[in-house]
């Protein structure tokens, strides 16, 4: 068998040598290894020629199959760095490099779906994702976003990593407590795909940031639990133009929904017009929540956002998702848009609201 691998390289080496195409040196090997293979398998045991290349043509069978897994898996990834590539042209002033091979392998399983491909592939990393909160919802939105290759993500929360949060916020870990939450989610994303950019911000969403913040991002997923955020991020974000993915949760039930006037469909506030009494909406700290409720919604929401960037299905535009997990039952409900709707009506754009 050594002498036969010797002869391989040999004829690797010649045809080098002579400046041989590569494929023209593979043909070569190819046939090389067809001739041993037909030695061995018409010759006699014991003859002196089989047993100098090999003895058994088993040894050769399996060095032959795991030849043509390593060429069928370079084709495999040939064509997906052609469909990777092969989408339309980048807005003007976008700077998109080709994806790496480490890129291929991972996404792999995105850009073989239909409704993705590679050039939704490429939109996901030219894509800015906004995620307000890292905690239950955000944890799994933002750990998804960057797992799906989402180019820049950032995340803006004030609050810092306590032993409470554990229970369901799967992106911190127990020697984060006491880091802010954004950093220990930076490092986290960060550490999972190294290919993505994570834009921290440690501090509460207020008025005085959010149009700036919001205008440097094409989608916007909130995540917070009180309902002033909640306004501010519907009112800024439709002022925009930009979706907003919401989410939110009680003990066992969750619901999400994709708020996007300027596609059709209502907004947070025509669906929520005031916020509720004190004590009719408890926080998940005085309700409670099932650990792995979050970690569903947050999900859901990562996908409604990889929806949007490709354009793949339909978004949750229009309709909220409800899902009881106590009793495993998911519903869907149509949401109508307000024309007196103060943030996005008609009469509140001066029109006639017939």
């Amino acid at each position: 068998m050594l002498l036969v691998l010797a002869l391989a390289a040999l004829l690797w080496g010649l045809g080098a040598l002579m400046k041989a195409p590569r494929r023209a040196r593979f043909v070569m090997i190819a046939i090389l290894f067809g001739g041993v293979l037909l030695l061995q398998l018409v010759l006699p045991d014991g003859h002196p020629v089989r047993q100098a290349t090999g003895e058994s043509p088993a040894l050769w069978l399996i060095l032959g199959g795991f030849a043509l897994i390593g060429v069928g898996y370079g084709q495999v990834l040939k064509r997906l760095r052609r469909r990777a590539e092969a989408s339309e042209a980048p807005p003007a002033g976008a700077t998109v490099g080709a994806f790496s091979e480490t890129e291929l392998n991972r996404y792999a399983r995105h850009i073989v779906l239909r409704e993705i491909g590679g050039p939704g592939q490429k939109r996901m990393k030219q894509a800015r994702v906004l995620v307000i909160g890292a905690g239950g919802l955000g944890a799994p939105a933002l750990q998804y976003l960057a797992a799906a290759g989402i180019g820049t993500i950032g995340v803006i929360d004030d609050d810092v990593v306590e032993n409470a949060n554990l229970q369901r916020q799967v992106i911190h870990r127990d020697r984060d407590i006491g880091m802010p939450k954004v950093f220990s989610a930076q490092a986290a994303m960060e550490a999972q795909n190294p290919a993505v950019i994570v834009r921290p911000y440690h501090r509460r969403l207020t008025g005085e940031i959010a149009a700036d913040l919001f205008s440097d991002y094409d989608v916007i997923l909130d995540g917070t639990d009180n309902f002033d955020t909640r306004y501010l991020s519907n009112a800024t974000a439709v002022a925009a133009g930009k979706p907003l993915i919401s989410g939110a949760l009680s003990q066992w039930e969750g619901q999400l929904s994709v708020f996007d006037p300027a596609h059709s469909g209502p907004c947070y506030q025509c669906i929520f017009p005031e916020a509720p009494a004190p004590g009719l909406a408890p926080s998940c700290a005085e309700a409670g929540v099932i650990g792995p409720l979050p970690g569903v919604i947050g999900a859901m929401m990562a996908v409604e956002a990889i929806k949007v960037v490709t354009d793949a299905g339909a978004p949750l535009r229009g309709q909220m998702l409800i899902y009881d997990a106590l009793y495993g039952e998911t519903r869907t409900i149509r949401l109508k848009p307000r024309a007196d709707c103060p943030v996005c009506g008609v009469t509140t754009r001066g029109q006639d609201p017939r």
